[in-house]
């Protein structure tokens, strides 16, 4: 078994070969005016404000190779956090092409990835052995469920699902079990109170920790153990933290313990693109960095690398309503670019379908590759329409944030099979599979053999050996008995075998691969195919880890996040949410849904904070884009079950004029008649032209004529007659032929000059009357 070595010996961590002050001169020369201050500052507290596209990783790399070059420290004393394993290795390799193959010394990784091998080596302190299990939040729910169900509590009313979100927030806010006791309110938050420390004792006896318990534990371990503390500290003389505005409470609070008295703490970030308070991040950690630092310095970043002029004021205008903020400007030595369009769509499927006809155009008269191009939404459920709309153009797509690999039913399986191998105590696991596939052990066997483990105080696993004595009879007996021994059988050849044959031998043992091979059907085939992917990807990190093992293999895939697991290799349209775009760029962005009620979000436009932090995410969704940004909102949307008008977004308006075009030509104009209900600014909504955006489509004023051209909303073709001439956004000037139906239900045939023939609905089509007279 490979033996965890905490920290490398300095005569063995010689750092590069080449130390003096010119070659650490020479790293940093290769950096703007800015960035080389920022690179070397290494000494005391540092803030680095970094604006989207200003290089900061590219600093960050520079100034952790500019400490190793200058002889400051050996890359085992330095400390590198990050918040996605992609960036992480991003770094990594960066520094490595600086100062050569002793970058791999460096800790570099995620919080949790990090603090995870903390606790391989020091958990045994708090009395976990280095192979406890990671439980994901699946595996939480699992237990929580297990654990209601048990006590006969209602799963119904109040969800496992929900009862895991408050125990996850309490320990976010460094909240215990007796302290939720004491402050819960209302019988949600107490069941949940009632649950935390049975749910805590479950854990620690399948010596499991949970996401959040990888931040906590080393607190805990730090506070009982100021040994342990302070051994880290004197190794760690650098600490650097990527994407410091995302930190919770947790985080924040092991940052400044491992900084200690020498505080060589540098962060890196920017409060303009905090938007992950749903997560548990703290906007007043980047915020106070002063105050909690009383000597540090503050470095700006403003030269943007990666926009137009033109996309650049478009994001300054939106971060200016914001109150709490760090001030900086950001500027740029691109051109001006193309204009930022603003376009108006009738509906959600109208919204789309030009969406894909834009992103065609770009495709062919740009030549962007189609990996070049981002569609962003503010919610996940919006991705259908474009999905729709790209499907049908027969134009390849990506959803990020659908189901990952390492989340499909199968590997899950799979991998609960795998993590019983190294961890036997793993209650959740042994539950998961222990029927799968079906073994006769219904949910009355498994219950009388957990009664059977309580009473005796062993755990499930160890029950399951000796399920004889349980008063289990029959089927089920024998079938417990039967995988206890395979399962020992295999965990004794998973501590000396290859990884990537004992999982293939004993999914093949237990009969799930035969499982799906006798189902034969194509889902079955390709969940075959994906534990074949599995199996190889074990393989493949046990020969890149150089004594990698099985349980290491475990720990790698526990920690994966969504950002580490966009796969950019094949030329598609990427749809994502706009959290998921943090730290990605795109040549083309389409920024849509820009509706009130929907972005910003409805619960948000009664809280300033929650209002700014919706300003922020509009904020990073535009500084994505580095040629084009396209803008759009529908003035309908299918919603709650039927169609209703939309007000366009205050975010929009607030850009003023001259900033953005609107598509099709035309500047833009902020509605000068838009005003707001309510007793103060943050407590407002906007009211457009009249119309509540709550109404039914069919329900809502029609807009009244102008001069000229006009286009009409309603769906009544009452005001439509055959004979008229109109003009249609993509299809040009036409005569209307024939009228049919009534309402909803409207359709025009329509004889076009250019494309010919068309039937329309017309509450969908965007026609244009053209009066001979204008």
């Amino acid at each position: 078994m490979k033996v965890f070595q905490l920290f490398p010996n300095p005569e063995t961590d010689p750092g590069p070969s080449v130390a003096s002050m010119d070659d650490a001169k020479r790293i940093i020369g290769r950096l703007n005016e800015a960035q080389q201050v920022a690179a070397s500052e290494t000494e005391g507290p540092v803030l680095i404000i970094a604006g989207p596209g200003s290089g900061k990783t590219r600093t960050l790399t520079h100034r952790v190779a500019y400490i190793i070059a200058s002889a400051k420290a050996y890359p085992s004393e330095i400390l590198a956090l990050t918040f996605t394993n992609k960036a992480a290795r991003e770094m990594r390799s960066r520094i490595e092409e600086i100062v050569g193959p002793h970058a791999d010394r460096i800790w570099m990784g995620t919080f949790h990835a990090i603090f995870a091998r903390l606790l391989r080596v020091e958990g045994h302190h708090l009395g976990y052995d280095r192979n406890f299990s990671i439980y994901d939040v699946d595996d939480g729910q699992r237990m929580i469920k297990q654990i209601m169900q048990s006590r006969g509590m209602d799963t119904r009313q109040y969800t496992p699902r929900s009862i895991q979100f408050m125990i996850s927030n309490a320990k976010n806010r460094r909240v215990g079990p007796l302290e939720l006791q004491r402050i819960a309110a209302g019988p949600h938050q107490t069941l949940a109170a009632e649950i935390f420390p049975i749910y805590e004792r479950q854990l620690a006896a399948a010596n499991a920790l949970d996401f959040d318990d990888l931040l906590l534990k080393p607190l805990v371990l730090f506070e009982q153990f100021p040994a342990v503390l302070e051994t880290y500290r004197d190794r760690w003389k650098y600490i650097h933290i990527d994407e410091y505005q995302d930190t919770n409470k947790a985080q924040y609070a092991l940052a400044r313990a491992l900084a200690g008295a020498h505080s060589n703490i540098c962060v890196v970030g920017d409060d303009a693109q905090s938007i992950y308070a749903f997560r548990g991040a703290d906007i007043s950690n980047i915020l106070s960095f002063q105050k909690d630092y009383p000597s540090a310095n503050v470095l700006r970043l403003e030269q943007n690398y990666r926009s137009t002029q033109r996309i650049l004021r478009v994001a300054e205008a939106i971060i200016r309503g914001n109150e709490d903020q760090l001030k900086k400007s950001l500027w740029t030595e691109n051109g001006e670019g193309e204009p930022v369009r603003l376009m108006e769509a009738l509906s959600e499927k109208d919204e789309a379908q030009r969406v894909e006809r834009i992103i065609r155009d770009q495709s062919l008269r740009y030549g962007l590759n189609l990996n070049q191009i981002a569609v962003l939404y503010r919610t996940n459920a919006q991705s259908r329409s474009f999905e729709d709309a790209l499907r049908r153009g027969g134009i390849a797509y990506r959803v990020v944030g659908g189901v990952s690999f390492y989340q499909r039913r199968e590997i899950k399986d799979a991998l609960s099979y795998l993590r019983l191998l190294v961890n036997p105590a793993d209650e959740a696991s042994l539950r998961r599979i222990v029927n799968v596939p079906t073994r006769g052990i219904g949910d009355k066997s498994l219950d009388q053999l957990s009664a059977f483990a309580r009473d005796r105080g062993l755990n499930l696993f160890e029950a399951l050996g000796r399920a004889a004595e349980s008063g289990v009879s029959g089927r089920a007996v024998r079938a417990m008995i039967s995988l206890h021994s395979e399962l020992e059988s295999h965990a004794f050849k998973a501590q000396t075998g290859d990884g990537a044959e004992v999982a293939k031998a004993l999914l093949s043992a237990v009969g799930y691969l035969e499982m799906l091979r006798a189902e034969d059907t194509q889902e079955s085939l390709t969940r075959w195919d994906n534990l074949q992917e599995l199996i190889s990807a074990i393989a493949e990190f046990t020969q890149a880890a150089e004594g990698g093992t099985l349980s290491d293999f475990l720990q790698e895939v526990s920690l994966l996040t969504d950002a580490d697991q966009v796969d950019a290799g094949t030329p598609a349209v990427t749809l994502m949410s706009i959290h998921a775009s943090k730290g990605l760029e795109f040549a083309s962005v389409f920024v849509t849904g820009l509706e009130e009620g929907l972005f910003p979000l409805a619960q948000a436009t009664n809280d300033r904070k929650e209002l700014e932090e919706e300003r922020r995410l509009f904020y990073v969704a535009t500084t994505r884009a580095e040629r084009f940004l396209l803008l759009s909102y529908a003035r309908s949307r299918f919603r709650y079950g039927e169609s209703q008008y939309s007000a366009r977004s205050r975010f929009v308006d607030e850009l003023g004029s001259g900033l953005i075009t609107k598509e099709g030509g035309g500047d833009f104009k902020a509605k000068a008649d838009r005003f707001r209900i309510g007793t103060s600014p943050e407590r407002g909504t906007y009211a457009d032209e009249g119309y509540d955006w709550k109404k039914p489509v069919a329900s809502a004023p029609k807009k009244p004529a102008s001069s000229g051209r006009h286009v009409v909303y309603d769906d009544d073709p009452e005001g439509w007659t055959v004979g008229c001439l109109v003009n249609h956004p993509h299809f040009g000037v036409g005569r209307i032929k024939r009228l049919d139906g009534t309402g909803r239900d409207a359709r025009a045939v329509v004889d076009f000059r250019e494309v010919g023939t068309k039937k329309l609905v017309l509450r969908f089509a965007g026609l244009e009357r053209v009066d001979l007279d204008g």
